[in-house]
């Protein structure tokens, strides 16, 4: 089920919420129960028998949790907490592999070692990486001692509570079911509720205005390297950065869905996104973009490596592994893994140039490092969105001009000197949809999305009051493309 569907928006959401508060006025435990089992019903919508996957996933990671906080209540002897927790981790792991990179590892053998082993490839399940990487720091939080939950309902409802179920934020059990504990969560609260309302409207006005305005223009030329046409300059250019803003529109405002939706039941997560095109290093980037996933790769992964405790060198390959790991994490596929060794690259570099220089934040210093961090972010997502290796190397060489430059004619005729400089470079038209690639509203476009990355303050920035005023601009316009729609568009990282 969708945030931005029909059906979310005006059955499953305010029958949630309704019985919830409802329900919570006379027994929380019943509350509970309800916003479980509607959190499983929001789950089971996509593809009901996958509902037993989650199911499966929930009880292992009860059970092994469950022998790591009270291994003193076993009347039989257990192994030792380390084995348990190995256990459960590759238990974890294994379903996430089995379903996301079977297939991918198999193919790539096939192909280095001449053999022809066949794997039936399998529809990945829904949010399969968000909850695995929950469960696994639920485990080691267990392992820890940070985490003591003995009711199975309560753990119920922290692994599959539906706001942030399928995209995440990625929370930890110690900063979400401490609030489920009080009573006054299940008391309904005008402030929260519209509040976190607004938040869910502005972040939905950014999914369909927004994010799906600009999947048009990327579509187009990510689709066209694909099928092998030739790229030019400007097109390139407008791909790349429609994606880059189609990315940040469409994941930020899940998040702030997500963020508004939990809001609603007096639920506080962790924000997701902090202005991350605002940075002025690639380092800075990584602590303002996906901020819950950068949390845990640094927690769960970065950490044990080592960190930055065994010398610069080993500092470094723990900065490429950890970026390694979460460029595989959002899928099977070399242009993952390329993303993933560009960012870990990247900020190898950062931290060595900063050692070297100090960390003085100079004019000069913050505007070249933002253009440069930029550069960096906007050609790793063409990596990211590229379906091949050799479909993201035509929409380089479009960026590059390695095949000709070529204007929409609208442009043209607004300046029509330009028509003169490009004449210079070579004329090569781009082979796809003129009608969506030549009109001057993608440039308006592309500049409206701009500011508002760039130039404005983020939602949570915002006094209520402006808040109240974007929702009363973007309502309208989110309601008639939700309501009119032909098909709903899917977030992003759903795929992930």
């Amino acid at each position: 089920m969708l945030f931005n569907s029909t059906i979310f928006l005006f059955g499953f959401l305010p029958i949630t919420v309704l019985l919830f508060f409802v329900l919570g006025r006379h027994s929380v435990r019943a509350a509970r129960l309800w916003l479980a089992a509607a959190s499983l019903f929001f789950y089971a919508w996509w593809n009901p028998p996958y509902l037993i996957l989650l199911a499966i996933s929930i009880v292992f990671n009860y059970g092994a949790g469950y022998l790591l906080q009270f291994r003193t209540r076993i009347p039989f002897s257990l192994p030792p907490p380390r084995l348990i927790l190995i256990a459960g981790l590759a238990f974890n792991l294994f379903l996430l592999g089995y379903f996301k990179y079977s297939a991918f590892f198999v193919e790539n053998l096939n192909a280095a070692v001449g053999t022809d082993f066949v794997i039936r490839r399998v529809a990945l399940p829904l949010a399969i990486s968000f909850f695995t990487f929950q469960k696994i720091a639920y485990l080691v939080d267990s392992y820890l001692g940070k985490v003591k939950e003995e009711s199975f309902l309560n753990y119920v409802l922290f692994a599959a509570f539906f706001p942030q179920l399928i995209a995440g934020p990625i929370v930890h059990y110690s900063e979400i079911f401490p609030q489920f504990k009080k009573v006054e969560t299940y008391r309904f609260h005008w402030a929260n509720f519209t509040d976190g309302l607004t938040l869910f409207l502005l972040g939905l006005a950014k999914k369909v205005v927004l994010a799906d305005e600009f999947a048009r223009y990327s579509d187009v030329v990510f689709n066209g390297a694909q099928a092998g046409s030739t790229i030019s300059l400007v097109p390139a250019w407008i791909g790349a950065i429609s994606y880059t803003l189609q990315l940040y529109f469409d994941f930020s405002g899940y998040s702030d869905m997500a963020i508004g939706l939990a809001r609603i039941f007096n639920i506080e997560l962790p924000l997701n996104f902090w202005s991350p095109y605002k940075s002025s290093s690639i380092i800075e980037f990584w602590r303002r973009w996906h901020m819950t996933l950068s949390r845990f790769l640094r927690d769960y992964v970065y950490i044990p490596l080592g960190g930055n405790r065994h010398g610069e060198p080993k500092r470094y390959r723990n900065l490429f592994l950890t970026m390694l790991v979460g460029g595989i994490w959002h899928g099977a596929g070399w242009t993952y893994v390329l993303w993933g060794a560009l960012h870990g690259v990247a900020l190898a570099v950062n931290h060595l140039w900063d050692g070297l220089t100090g960390k003085g934040l100079s004019r000069l210093r913050l505007v070249g490092g933002h253009v440069l961090t930029m550069a960096i972010v906007i050609c790793g997502w063409v990596i990211f969105r590229s379906t091949s290796l050799a479909a993201a190397g035509q929409v380089f060489k479009g960026m590059l001009n390695r095949n000709g430059a070529y204007l929409p004619e609208q442009l043209l005729e607004l300046a029509p000197a330009l028509r003169h400089v490009f004449a210079g470079l070579g004329q090569v038209p781009y082979l796809g949809d003129s009608t969506v690639m030549g009109s001057f509203e993608v440039f308006a476009m592309l500049t409206l999305g701009s500011a508002i990355v760039f130039l404005y303050p983020n939602l949570y920035q915002m006094k209520r009051r402006t808040r109240l005023f974007l929702v009363a601009i973007s309502f309208a316009f989110s309601m008639q493309k939700v309501i009119f729609a032909a098909s709903i568009s899917p977030f992003l990282y759903f795929q992930f």
